[in-house]
């Protein structure tokens, strides 16, 4: 199968199906300033930690097109996302006394706006770090992983 005629499909969800593990789908968000690639991390809400935005499947949204969306609700920057799957990492969201296991499909985006105020600009702090830095911010090692391994392909014909 050639990967340039690959197509997601946008999602349909039902309230039926919840299971132990869930799914999200989150945006590395990446630039390049002053000849450097620069990628995006943002806090979380509860704890403050350094995250990437991501968030719940959306209905009639790709997965790449809703990590799209969480990078601008949770970031405030837009771009072009790509709609392949850079890979997954695991983590376990906590809901009041709750630990819910997810599991993230990440998409890179290039981002080409970045607005002064966003969605959620009074909740969260974002920063722009180089990807070595980045793996160091966050906690999760599979998102470690894809931090240190990422690479846009910029300068390539």
């Amino acid at each position: 199968m050639n990967i340039s005629k690959l197509k997601q499909q946008p999602m349909r969800l039902s309230a039926a199906g919840k299971r132990e593990v869930r799914t999200q789908f989150g945006a590395l968000c990446w630039r390049v300033q002053k000849g450097e690639m620069q990628v995006l991390l943002v806090t979380s809400r509860r704890s403050g930690r350094w995250i990437l935005p991501k968030g719940w499947p959306m209905h009639g949204q790709t997965p790449a097109d809703a990590a799209a969306t969480e990078a601008w609700e949770e970031g405030g920057v837009r771009g072009k996302v790509a709609p392949i799957c850079l890979g997954i990492y695991s983590y376990h969201k906590v809901r009041g006394e709750a630990a819910l296991p997810c599991v993230v499909a990440v998409f890179p985006l290039k981002v080409t706006r970045e607005a002064a105020k966003w969605p959620e600009s009074h909740q969260r702090r974002r920063r722009w770090v180089s990807r070595k830095k980045a793996a160091t911010l966050v906690d999760e090692p599979e998102l470690q992983r894809l931090f240190k391994e990422f690479d846009p392909g910029i300068g390539r014909a």
